[in-house]
């Protein structure tokens, strides 16, 4: 597929085929190319959790979601066969650029405009998406609720230098894949965005 069709075609998947898992092939290539994401300093502070068995995907969805009965998004979402969770880890970042070829003697935060610690696990994650739809997979980027954090490191063993920018679930569509209703707003254009020269 022409790479201009791959980002076109790029959207997120909320419902999923139960009984088709990915390949494992599949699953490697989508895990070798999120490595190749930028990474300020070359830090490559990530890390990614991969949940396959029915047995790790239900524990992620216990420790990330709330009791009670699920309703229709996370019954579709549940489908999944495969959970990529990418983990962001700070600390690589301050002692990457502590080190003599990057200038800094310390390890001090504040020199940081944007957790790009965060923004280098997104670009990983965006990576994935494109890797499923070439694959000819759907997938899906979402969030994991902050007062759920906890739990969910500690179904997992995550150690706390480590924090999940969110999720990617992948796999084949479903029948009951919907567009989401935020869609409607349309998307805005480049020439709406886009600012030459000055604002």
């Amino acid at each position: 597929m022409e790479f201009a069709d791959v980002v076109r075609r790029r959207r997120m998947v909320r419902d999923y085929d139960p009984v088709r898992p990915v390949p494992p092939e599949v699953r490697e290539r989508l895990l070798e190319h999120a490595i190749r994401a930028p990474s300020a300093g070359f830090s490559q502070g990530w890390a990614f959790l991969v949940l396959e068995t029915p047995e790790e995907r239900d524990r992620f969805w216990s420790a990330t979601t709330s009791d009670g009965a699920p309703d229709g998004w996370l019954t579709r979402m549940r489908r999944a066969p495969l959970l990529v969770v990418p983990l962001a880890n700070k600390s690589a970042y301050l002692d990457r650029y502590a080190e003599p070829d990057k200038g800094w003697t310390d390890r001090d935060e504040a020199r940081w405009p944007v957790p790009y610690w965060d923004v280098d696990a997104g670009m990983a994650s965006l990576l994935v998406l494109l890797t499923a739809v070439d694959e000819g997979l759907g997938a899906c980027f979402f969030g994991v609720p902050a007062e759920r954090v906890t739990a969910f490191r500690a179904a997992f063993g995550v150690p706390e230098e480590y924090r999940p920018v969110g999720c990617v679930s992948v796999g084949y569509p479903g029948g009951e894949d919907r567009r989401s209703p935020s869609l409607r707003r349309g998307r805005r254009g480049v020439e709406e965005v886009v600012h030459h020269g000055r604002w």
